[in-house]
């Protein structure tokens, strides 16, 4: 009974990011790379936009790649690199300080002596703590603040190389420093063997089963090792290059006098000069510049350097700018560390997309080796700009879509998934073999609606249709472009899935005319080309309409122009602004010629030119065609809607 009453509340997940999150919308994604295709872009640059861009809730790489920016600007601009040499100054100063203070309180000809001594220090602390070296200290306290700035420079010289040194040399005794350099001592051996190019799997065993303590990452080769440390040997090298001449001497003068034996110091050099031999490749010669107010001992500033590296790495393959590059690239564990979860979430969202758009087959090589859309993907864009449409038409006249392919008719031998508002009649064997199949994979139910089928129809009255869209420069200057190919996508789409009878003929004229298959329209170039030659358009959409005789002809010109240019009975495009009398002559004969053959032809008038106005009205009386002025925005469902009027 309490189990019955149990109350449960439901919210959004907020532990991270959220696991049951889509991935990513390949839909939209396809609308957006079709989008930057149709106004010029190659299909890879597209592809590569929509990574930068990223989606709805994802981050692109140049959002990603501004918090790297921001990161290492914070980590350069917070810190500074010369912490261990102030807080060796600080030391020094408390020892003399000390020192002064308890000679002041002996009144011996020593003690005076020693004073001198103290003020004939150099200025640099480097120089003076290398003098101190054999002074006899008089203060327990000062000789307690010197040694204290030996252990300090040795722990630190000990953190830039190898993790947690630091802290684990604390009161060091003599004895842990010299298993330190009986460490480095083999450390150095082993490098040497292995740069000589003999085989030293056998003495790293040996070795790290010996000095393994010392290295907690657990590196498996000599190789790995020599990774290890020559990545972090190279941060501290790009540390001193960030440091002033001034503060780089002096604490190359203080790192002799680690834990009071030169010899470590000396060790460390050797290492470095092994590492660099064997990583030539690692960044030695880079540098930061640090200008903050909170310093950073050698250690810190080693690893600050490390992380300013880590951050370059990011940016540069965010930035996917050098030859091969690849999502796959991205560091996501290095990702997640610096800036968070839901960065690596939106790194591999996007990688996941990249492999998905390939898999599903959206985009193919062409004869050139370019990257262009596929079958599929001008489908998916049709489908997208056809459904645009029909909203479109639906919200100006009260229609809903309709998934009819004709409205009397004949079989076309091929169904399809039932939908909402459809009434053709049901394909009874596919719809119970759907059933059976489902009931196979377990689930129990009969019949459910997602087994119908219907048997699609094909209205009998075919039409040819002839689209010519205006391609010159206006078109591209007047933000004409895009809107001129989604409507050519919708076109193409509704007639090759509701009007499969039909054909369509597509062609673009400039100073000439073509006619071009769907994808070479959608990836059309603008260029600047003067002419408008409607004229050889409307002689290519006569030859098609002549092929087929028993099919009901229709002609669509989308133009935001009058015509300019003519073609010669040699080949030759004319142009002339104002239009020749010629050109407008051989145009018109065109347009009697469509005529004679009962073409249905509409003119799609763009922009307010006077003149153009004055030519389509002319024109269109002439042969009993019809103008249309639509918006931008109504561009496709204008076009669509006069094709369908056409064919009632």
């Amino acid at each position: 009974m309490a189990r019955r009453n149990r109350r449960y509340a439901y919210g959004p997940y907020t532990d991270g990011p959220d696991p049951l999150a889509p991935p990513f919308d390949l839909r939209t994604a396809m609308d957006e790379i079709g989008r930057d295709v149709m106004e010029g872009a190659s299909p890879r640059s597209a592809l590569q936009e929509l990574m930068r861009r990223g989606m709805e809730n994802r981050r692109g790489l140049d959002e990603l790649t501004r918090e790297i920016w921001q990161r290492r600007s914070r980590l350069q601009r917070e810190n500074r690199i010369d912490g261990t040499l102030q807080q060796v100054r600080e030391l020094l100063q408390r020892a003399l300080d000390a020192e002064r203070d308890s000679l002041g309180r002996q009144d011996t000809d020593d003690a005076r002596f020693r004073e001198m001594q103290l003020d004939a220090l150099p200025s640099d602390a480097g120089g003076a703590v290398r003098e101190l070296g054999s002074y006899d200290w008089q203060s327990a306290d000062a000789r307690e603040a010197y040694e204290e700035i030996r252990d300090l420079l040795g722990r630190e010289l000990l953190d830039q190389r190898f993790a947690g040194m630091k802290q684990a040399m604390e009161n060091a005794t003599p004895q842990d420093v010299e298993r330190i350099r009986e460490m480095l001592d083999a450390l150095n051996g082993l490098l040497a063997d292995h740069a000589a190019g003999q085989d030293t799997q056998t003495q790293f065993s040996e070795f790290m089963a010996e000095h393994g303590e010392f290295f907690p990452e657990n590196p498996q080769t000599t190789a790995e090792l020599v990774d290890l440390l020559a990545q972090r040997a190279a941060a501290a090298q790009r540390m001193l290059n960030s440091m002033t001449p001034e503060q780089r001497a002096e604490l190359m003068e203080l790192s002799q006098q680690a834990f009071g034996d030169p010899r470590l110091s000396q060790a460390l050099a050797q290492l470095d000069a092994q590492l660099q031999g064997l990583r030539p490749g690692e960044d030695w010669d880079g540098q930061g510049r640090f200008r903050g107010d909170n310093p950073m001992g050698l250690g810190e500033a080693t690893r600050a350097m490390e992380q300013l590296g880590q951050l370059d790495a990011l940016a540069e393959q965010l930035a996917q700018s050098y030859p091969g590059a690849r999502l796959e690239d991205i560091d996501l564990d290095a990702l997640g560390e610096h800036l968070g979860d839901q960065a690596r979430v939106d790194a591999r969202a996007l990688a996941d997309l990249e492999r998905e758009l390939q898999r599903q087959g959206l985009f193919e090589r062409a004869a050139d080796g370019s990257l262009q859309l596929s079958p599929k993907a001008l489908r998916r864009l049709g489908e997208s700009a056809l459904r645009d449409v029909v909203d479109r038409i639906g919200a100006r006249r009260g229609e809903r879509d309709t998934h009819r392919s004709g409205a009397a008719g004949e079989a076309t031998g091929a169904t399809r998934p039932w939908a909402f508002g459809d009434t053709e009649a049901w394909n009874v064997s596919r719809t119970l073999l759907n059933a059976q199949l489902r009931r196979a994979g377990g689930d129990p139910r009969r019949l459910d609606v997602t087994d119908v089928e219907i048997v699609e129809t094909e209205q009998r009255t075919r039409a040819v249709v002839a689209l010519c869209v205006d391609t010159s420069w206006s078109m591209v200057q007047d933000g004409r472009w895009v809107p001129m190919k989604r409507t050519a996508l919708a076109l193409h789409q509704l007639i090759s899935t509701r009007f499969r009878g039909d054909d369509l003929l597509l062609v673009t004229f400039g100073r000439h005319a073509r006619s071009v298959e769907l994808g070479e329209l959608v990836g059309l170039d603008g260029a600047w080309e003067q002419g408008t030659n409607l004229h050889h358009a409307l002689l290519l959409a006569e030859q098609h309409l002549r092929r087929h005789p028993d099919a009901q002809p229709v002609v669509l010109v989308v133009t935001d122009g009058e015509p300019t240019a003519h073609l010669e009975p040699d080949g030759h495009a004319v142009f002339d602004y104002p239009p020749a009398p010629e050109t407008l002559r051989a145009t018109v004969g065109e347009i009697d010629r469509l005529a004679a053959l009962r073409a249905s032809i509409t003119f799609f008038m763009l922009g307010d030119d006077p003149r153009l106005a004055a030519f389509v009205d002319g024109v269109a009386r002439r042969c009993g065609g019809r103008v249309v002025a639509p918006s931008l925005d109504g561009l496709g469902a204008e076009v669509v809607a006069d094709y369908l009027r056409t064919r009632r």
